[in-house]
């Protein structure tokens, strides 16, 4: 399933309608027909996002509205769901009060299908980044290393990126009146110099007139994404003419947030804060896993985590993966023959291939991956909300690049071949009856992995071998 989705919605009818349009689409999907019973579904399913759908009172009356939303993201159980409100209708003003309050984004029935899943999916690939920092967050608290309160952040550097630059500039002084930001203005053409010329601004609005004009702020979405200096900045497109492809455009492409009613500087003001506070969150995310705890919790050759961070951390994505009745992988791989290795290259030659073997691992995980060396040649892998298909698939993958890419050594002459033999074990997501393991035992899982690389490298090395138990 592409994710779990509650429906709210007091009205039988457009719980039936949106849930046949979301299965279609592969989403899992559980409804209430109010808060209480909302409240009892999530504690049993652990939705990943909220539809709540509005009555036409609630949308028009700004009060209402915000007051629904706020019930629902007040309750410790939503606070961190994403929600997404569905209206009959609303104002600015009821608008504006449904996102004051909590909601991501207020869309207006009827909804434009393509629309729609274009929107959830953005939200949940922003949630998966919001999910791991609270989980890498948990091991550290859990290991002793909590952060301290973070210090007071600058305004943000935020840049309007138009072909229309009257239009623009126009666009800048209304929505410098509503936020402490520093706002500037860039054509696309500049827009791509800066970011290639320092590390880019924190968010970018675009002033979407056109689907895939030449040239316009749109069509650059993609080169931005690709580089280092803006691939992680919050990233609004604002549609200038009603576009509903263009909206789907800019979300698959990699906006964080879409306006498709056009320019509203209030509305704007806001949803640009939500974006900047997640992108920082993010940027904590990356310099918690490169920088923080470095000396106690990664290993000082590759610079992965060690044993002492991987054990708990692993524990930790086991829990949550019994919390949400989903499966995860357990990865034990280790370099094949590295002993001849040292006793050809002496133990400089091996340290450049460990350290290569450990830049290739990460570079081909996910994100929210755990990866780790355990010790010598020994590496652990977890993978968070995998099935066995996809985790012998990116164990093979993992074996082809290692085997394919040799190492050159220090002294800039000397390549150095090596392969990778892996075991997997799985966690245990819901069994036949549909029901969630009672207990995962780590050392169990991390045992079957230990064992089904050994048949690996008793079975001819350089191979993927998944532990009977899961297979």
């Amino acid at each position: 399933m592409a994710g779990r989705i509650l429906i709210v919605d007091p009205v039988a009818t457009n719980r039936i309608i949106l849930k046949v349009k979301l299965s279609a689409a592969r989403y899992d999907i559980c409804l209430a027909s109010g808060f209480s019973e909302a409240l009892i579904t999530s504690a049993a399913q652990a939705p990943d996002l909220i539809i709540v759908g509005l009555s036409a009172s609630d949308a028009s009356a700004s009060d209402a509205g915000a007051k629904c939303i706020q019930q629902i993201k007040g309750a410790d159980l939503f606070s961190a769901i994403p929600v997404v409100a569905i209206a009959s209708g609303a104002s600015n003003l009821a608008r504006l009060a449904i996102l004051k309050a909590g909601a991501e984004d207020v869309l207006t029935r009827p909804v434009d299908d393509a629309f729609l899943l274009a929107r959830l999916r953005s939200l949940l690939r922003a949630r998966d980044a919001t999910e791991e920092l609270r989980l890498r967050d948990g091991t550290n608290k859990a290991l002793g290393f909590e952060e301290g309160p973070t210090p007071f952040e600058p305004p943000a550097n935020v840049a309007i990126v138009a072909s229309d630059l009257t239009q623009a500039t126009a666009w800048r002084r209304a929505l410098q009146a509503q936020t402490g930001h520093k706002v500037e203005v860039w054509s696309p053409e500049e827009t791509l110099e800066q970011n290639a010329a320092n590390s880019g601004p924190d968010a970018l609005i675009l002033a979407v007139d056109g689907a895939g004009r030449p040239g316009s702020a749109l069509t650059i979405l993609p080169e931005l994404r690709s580089r280092r200096g803006s691939r992680h900045a919050a990233v609004l497109a604002v549609l200038t003419v009603e576009n509903p492809a263009a909206a789907v455009m800019a979300l698959d492409l990699g906006a964080s947030d879409v306006m498709t009613a056009g320019f509203d500087a209030a509305e704007l003001a806001l949803r640009l804060g939500v974006q900047v506070q997640r992108k920082r969150d993010a940027d904590r995310l990356r310099t918690s896993v490169r920088d923080g705890l470095k000396m106690a919790m990664t290993d000082p050759l590759t610079g992965l985590f060690n044993r002492r961070y991987a054990l708990p951390h692993l524990g930790r994505i086991a829990a949550r993966a019994k919390s949400l009745n989903r499966g995860f992988a357990v990865m034990i791989a280790d370099l094949d023959r590295f002993k001849s290795v040292n006793d050809t290259y002496g133990h400089s030659g091996g340290d450049d291939v460990l350290i290569e073997v450990s830049r290739l691992l990460q570079d081909n995980l996910r994100g929210v991956d755990l990866v780790a060396r355990l010790g010598g040649e020994e590496f652990l892998i977890a993978m968070p909300d995998t099935t066995l298909d996809k985790a012998r698939i990116a164990g093979e993958r993992l074996c082809r690049i290692v085997r394919e890419t040799p190492v050159l050594l220090k002294d800039g002459r000397t390549k150095v071949g090596v392969t990778m033999s892996i075991g997997i074990a799985m966690g245990p997501g819901l069994d036949i009856h549909g029901r969630a393991p009672q207990d995962v035992d780590v050392e169990a899982l991390l045992d079957a992995a230990d064992k089904a690389l050994y048949l690996s490298k008793s079975e001819g090395r350089d191979q993927v071998t998944v532990s009977r138990t899961a297979a």
